[in-house]
């Protein structure tokens, strides 16, 4: 790494909100393998030990200071930028502890190689994490006990750093993480492309701080011949060859390594499975709190997930919509210093004597409380889909010469951006509430062998407002059920394709991801279906840039069956 003035260490004082604020600059921090980190420290202005709270990312501790003076910024907010995830240093060291914010392996101003995404390869970033904890704990400023802060990225890096179980970690609180490494850019087969915009920097957000020393896991394992035979056969998936940006990426993959591994592989296995969180989750015994907020879907899948899988202490808090915190990230710091001055701290706050799970049940705007989610175990109801784009507990009786199948063809976005959809809803007349996870038994057949089934779900009130409940996504390829699926539960295992006889009506069977809403009287419930989702609406303008799905790449028709003999239906999970 060249020396560079501005990478030498340093202790110096800034002031910020009228207030000094002590800074150790480029720590040079080591690791096992002889690696050294990168960090900085922030701290009330006196030689006091504190607890620590640690943030690890790829994306800049540099850029992590903007929280010191840049108001938070919501979606959407054109200056809000998805990295700035470390949490307010102010109102850290104000609450008297060490805001330490680090470069992983590979980035910033840290030394190493990061070799894939998210982990996926290389050496561990738990371990590093590990190293971290415990050279942090060992300094004057810090008293030996250290927490973790971050949304997004830094909260895998927290759960990451868990589960090997360094001795001075003392608790984790975790708001917004992504943590099936698979299910972070595939959601049910279909590409989601907001890590690209998190990876490169594109649409607003920042990227990864790049140095020489980031590299492709599949360049690094796989020979040149066999790389071009892997491009080739993946350009054959007319989604990926007709999107500039993937045909550059496969052609180019140093320009954006971390991404090419991530295209290079759709389907989950050991590529993706090596170091995944969930799988970890078991090993960790500190205690957790896991904050998500409503509105996505897939999150709050992942981080029920975990939340399961944890062994130790622990804490559930299902936020309200909208899906996205600010940046700088400065929500959700109250409940997490209750959680930390307890744990760190030890003040008896009563923190621990709250009920583990606390979930805001959308539309009715209360909150429920219990021991798992969904805190009321519910009931998987059949709503059908019929004729007339009606939403019914009644299964349709007439045949398919009678009820003809529902037809949408999709153009690809080289021809169009209007997206196709077939909508079906059902007005309520009295509360009904919704709570945990369901699915789409959709018959369905297509002209093709392969496309994108997207399902979202509004709560529609009677002014016209909508806001989004939850999603659903599946590759027709990716249609096969795991044996542990149940009823309003279906697990896929996404190891394997199988492409689709054009023309045959199949049964799709689409993971609705876990919710929870209440439909007042006069409310609807709205189900669209498409191959495609728009590029800007209402909720996409909620979320970062870029973060929509990948696109079909040829026009395809598809023909939805609710008839007597294909009972196309929704399984939703009704809470008596």
């Amino acid at each position: 790494m060249p020396s560079l003035p501005f990478r030498e260490p340093r202790t110096e004082t800034i002031t910020a909100g009228g207030k000094n604020i002590t800074v150790h600059k480029n720590l040079r921090i080591p690791m096992r393998d002889g690696v050294h980190l990168s960090a900085d420290a922030y701290h009330k202005p006196d030689d006091v030990p504190r607890p620590a709270l640690i943030a690890l990312s790829p994306y800049g501790k540099e850029l992590q200071a903007y929280s010191l003076y840049m108001p938070a910024q919501y979606r959407p907010s054109v200056t809000w930028d998805g990295c700035i995830e470390a949490g307010d240093i102010a109102r850290v060291v104000d609450e008297d502890y060490v805001h330490v914010i680090g470069d992983i392996r590979g980035s910033g101003y840290s030394e190493g190689e990061h070799i894939g995404n998210y982990n996926a390869g290389g050496v561990s970033l738990g371990e590093d994490a590990y190293d971290l904890i415990q050279w942090v704990a060992e300094q004057p400023w810090c008293d030996g006990n250290v927490g973790m802060i971050g949304t997004s990225y830094f909260g895998s890096m927290s759960v990451l750093a868990a589960a090997e179980n360094p001795p001075a970690l003392k608790a984790i609180f975790v708001n917004g993480g992504h943590y099936d490494f698979y299910e972070t850019t595939y959601h049910g087969g279909v590409m989601w492309l907001m890590p690209r915009a998190a990876r490169e920097g594109r649409g607003g957000d920042s990227g990864w701080a790049f140095t020489e020393n980031i590299k492709s896991r599949m360049l690094e394992e796989f020979t040149p011949e066999e790389i071009e035979k892997k491009v080739a056969e993946r350009l054959r998936d007319p989604d990926v060859a007709a999107w500039p940006n993937m045909f550059h990426n496969l052609m180019y993959p140093l320009q954006h390594e971390a991404w090419f591994d991530i295209v290079m592989n759709d389907l989950d296995g050991e590529w993706y499975e090596e170091r995944n969180p969930i799988t970890l989750a078991p090993n960790i015994t500190v205690p957790t709190y896991l904050q998500i907020a409503q509105g996505r879907g897939w999150t709050m899948d992942g981080t029920i997930a975990l939340f399961n899988a944890v062994q130790g202490p622990k804490k559930l808090d299902v936020l309200p919509y909208p899906p996205m915190n600010s940046r700088p990230f400065v929500d959700a710091h109250d409940e997490m210093f209750r959680w930390y001055d307890h744990f760190l701290k030890g003040k008896d706050n009563g923190i621990t004597d709250e009920p583990t799970v606390s979930v805001h049940v959308e539309g009715s705007d209360k909150t429920v409380s219990g021991a798992q989610f969904p805190v009321t175990a519910p009931t998987h109801r059949p709503l059908y889909l019929r004729p007339r784009h009606i939403l019914s507990t009644r299964p349709e009786d007439l045949g398919v010469e009678w009820a003809a199948p529902d037809t949408m063809t999709q153009l690809p976005m080289m021809l169009s951006n209007d997206v196709a959809k077939l909508s079906w809803s059902m007005k309520f007349t009295e509360p009904t509430e919704m709570q945990g996870t369901g699915a789409a038994h959709i018959f369905a057949a297509i002209d093709q062998d392969d496309t994108n089934f997207i399902l979202r779900f509004w709560d529609v009130a009677p002014s016209g407002k909508r806001q989004l409940i939850t999603t659903g996504y599946l590759k027709a390829s990716h249609n096969e059920l795991s044996p542990e699926s149940t009823p309003g539960n279906p697990i896929h295992p996404h190891t394997s394709k199988t492409p689709v006889t054009p023309g045959e009506i199949n049964e799709y069977v689409i993971r609705v991801y876990p919710f929870a809403a209440t439909f007042q009287p006069g409310h609807t419930l709205l189900v669209e279906l498409s191959n495609n989702e728009p590029v800007a609406d209402e909720h996409n303008a909620m979320l970062p840039p870029d973060a929509f799905h990948l696109p079909i790449g040829r026009a395809t028709t598809t023909k939805i069956y609710r008839d007597a003999e294909h009972q196309s239906h929704l399984l939703l999970p009704f809470v008596d």
